[in-house]
C-alpha cells in the first residue's frame, strides 16, 4: 500500500471517513474553487507561499494551504479585463466549460490578492494615459499602501467586486502569468466539497507578500522540501492535495523550471479515497491499488 507524507490522512478526517462509510450518508455536490501556489527563487531553491488556516474554519481548520477559495458568482462577470490565454484555453486545460474556466482564473487571482496582497494584474492594453504610473501590458509593481488595503478589505467583505476594482484602477487580469497545475475534488466523505483548480505563478517583480490575517493565523515562504519535512515530523498539518503539489514542485530547482513543467502537464481530475493499511489511514489516487469507484 502507498505511504508517505503526501498520503497521510489526519485522524479527524479518518474518523469522518469511517462514519461516512458506516452510515452511507449522502454525498454533497462539490463547489468550484481555485487555489494558487505562489513561487519565488530562494537561496536554497524554489520557495512557496503557504498559509495556516485558523482553527475555527469549518473546512480544513489548522491546515497549511495555498491562497485560494470558492468562485464568487461575480467572478463570472464577462466585463472583467483580461490579458493572456483566453478562457477557451483554460477550459481545455481543466476540462470545464468556458464560463467555469473564466471563473476559476479570476477566483485564483482575486483570492491570491485577498490572502497575500499579490495582484496578478497589469495596465489595460487599450488605455494610454500619460498620468498613469503603469503602462499598457505592464504588471502592477506595488500593492502596498492604504488605498490598496482598503480595496483588499472591500473584496473580502464583498462590498466591491473584483471586476469593479480592476475597472476603477484601469487594470486587467494577467492570465498569462498563471499556469495550470492540477485539479482535485474533495473526497465524498467530507460534508463540504470542492472541485479545485490548482495554479502556479511567480511573484511579479516589485510585489511583496504580506501576512494579512483573516482566514489564516500564520503565513510565509518555505521551501517545498522543508514543508514536507515538517509534515512528516508532525509539526504542521496539510491536506493531501497540497502535500502532493508541494512534492511535485520540489522536483524542480528553479522557478522557470516549475513554469515550464506546468506547460507540459496533462491535468486530470483527482479525487482521493481513504483506505486503512494496518489501521493507519491513508488515501489512494485513481489507478492505484485499493482505489474503488
Amino acid at each position: 500500500m502507498i505511504t508517505g507524507p503526501d498520503r497521510l490522512l489526519p485522524e479527524h478526517l479518518a474518523a469522518r471517513a469511517r462514519a461516512h462509510v458506516a452510515t452511507g450518508a449522502p454525498v454533497a455536490a462539490p463547489r468550484d474553487a481555485a487555489t494558487l501556489a505562489l513561487i519565488r527563487q530562494g537561496a536554497g531553491g524554489v520557495e512557496v507561499y503557504v498559509l495556516r488556516r485558523v482553527t475555527t474554519m469549518a473546512f480544513a481548520p489548522g491546515m497549511h494551504v495555498f491562497p485560494g477559495g470558492t468562485v464568487d458568482p461575480r467572478d463570472l462577470e464577462s466585463g472583467t479585463g483580461w490579458l493572456g490565454p483566453a478562457p477557451a484555453v483554460w477550459a481545455e486545460r481543466f476540462g470545464v466549460d468556458e464560463a467555469r474556466a473564466r471563473g476559476l482564473v479570476l477566483a485564483a487571482v482575486r483570492e491570491t490578492f485577498e490572502e497575500s496582497g499579490v495582484l496578478l494584474a497589469g495596465g489595460h492594453p487599450e488605455r494610454r494615459r500619460p498620468s498613469r504610473r503603469s503602462h499598457p501590458g505592464d504588471v502592477v509593481e506595488d500593492t502596498s499602501g492604504q488605498a490598496w488595503e482598503a480595496d483588499r478589505v472591500a473584496l473580502i467583505d464583498r462590498t466591491l467586486s473584483f471586476t469593479e476594482l480592476l475597472e476603477r484602477r484601469e487594470l486587467v487580469v494577467r492570465a498569462d502569468l498563471l499556469r495550470g497545475w492540477a485539479r482535485w475534488v474533495t473526497p465524498e466523505f467530507e460534508p463540504r466539497r470542492y472541485d479545485t483548480a490548482f495554479f502556479v505563478a511567480a511573484v511579479p517583480p516589485g510585489q511583496r507578500t504580506r501576512d494579512v490575517g483573516g482566514e489564516s493565523d500564520r503565513a510565509g515562504w518555505i521551501r517545498a522540501k522543508d514543508a514536507l519535512t515538517a509534515l512528516v515530523a508532525g509539526q504542521i498539518l496539510m491536506l493531501p492535495p497540497t502535500a502532493v503539489v508541494l512534492g511535485e514542485i520540489d522536483r524542480y530547482g528553479t522557478v522557470d523550471a516549475v513554469l515550464r513543467a506546468a506547460d507540459g502537464r496533462v491535468i486530470e481530475t483527482i479525487m482521493p479515497r481513504p483506505v486503512l493499511d494496518d489501521g493507519a489511514p491513508h488515501v489512494v489516487l485513481p489507478g492505484e491499488p485499493g482505489y474503488l469507484g
